[in-house]
């Protein structure tokens, strides 16, 4: 993921409210939401063989995205969605397998992971400290630390913030993070990329020429019964044309 809005245990419905965004080139080879034989609930990079959020029906789950900083050498051995993937399929707890991730943090390109056994979240990044437990509240996070204050992730804050109040469902949280809106050079961050990149992606739904932007939604609600609902709008170019795939499972 790229870009991720969330409530964690501040609705009185719905203990888990997610909206994000992936952001990808159009021509990585990836498959949509689905069920795998290990039990899990996630789409899959079909190259790196991991996934960027993913529920398994025991009350586990995770997602990451990637921290951009083209200032520093690439590092990367081992793919990060293995990171997801990995906690999804391993009797860890998430401070344990924070722990562990630590230890080999230089393994991988930038990231900020968090993880969850459905009771309590925990976040990590190797570009940050160590492990943190989340606490209740709205949270967002793109391509910098969590609740780092980017104008898009604040609006994607904002924008959780507002559908709490009401009574979100799967479509309503799909209808988020969708503005086009670029900003200004002097509220954006400097990552290493040039300030026309920056400002191109700055906007929560991303078109940049040749050939990336924002590839899929992910909607999930996760009610006090333990039901949770899955949707995944998977987008052509043409952000028009688009596939929906949906999920739910009980916990």
């Amino acid at each position: 993921m790229c870009l991720v809005a969330f409530s964690w245990k501040t609705h009185p419905e719905f203990p888990l409210l997610i909206s994000a965004n992936r952001d990808e080139f159009f021509d990585r080879p990836t498959a949509p939401l689905h069920r795998w034989e290990s039990g899990i609930y996630a789409g899959k990079d079909l190259r790196g063989g991991g996934t960027w959020m993913g529920f398994h029906p025991d009350g586990k789950w995770a997602f990451l995205t990637n921290y951009r900083d083209f200032s520093q050498p690439k590092k990367g051995q081992i793919s990060r969605g293995r990171l997801v993937l990995d906690f999804l399929e391993k009797r860890l707890s998430p401070e344990n397998y924070l722990d562990g991730v630590m230890g080999e943090k230089d393994r991988y390109e930038g990231f900020n992971l968090l993880v969850s056994d459905g009771e309590k979240l925990y976040y990590y990044s190797n570009y940050g400290d160590a492990p943190e437990e989340v606490q209740p509240g709205i949270h967002g996070i793109s391509n910098a630390l969590l609740n780092a204050p980017w104008p898009k992730t604040a609006l994607a804050k904002k924008e959780m913030t507002d559908l709490a109040k009401r009574n979100p469902d799967p479509d309503s949280l799909l209808t988020l993070l969708k503005s086009p809106t670029t900003f200004p050079p002097e509220q954006l961050p400097d990552t290493g990329v040039p300030k026309a990149m920056e400002a191109q992606l700055s906007s929560q739904f991303i078109r940049m020429e040749p050939n990336y932007g924002t590839v899929s939604s992910t909607s999930v609600l996760k009610d006090q019964s333990g039901l949770t609902r899955l949707k995944e709008r998977s987008f052509d170019w043409d952000s028009g044309n688009y596939r929906d795939t949906s999920f739910s499972f009980q916990t």
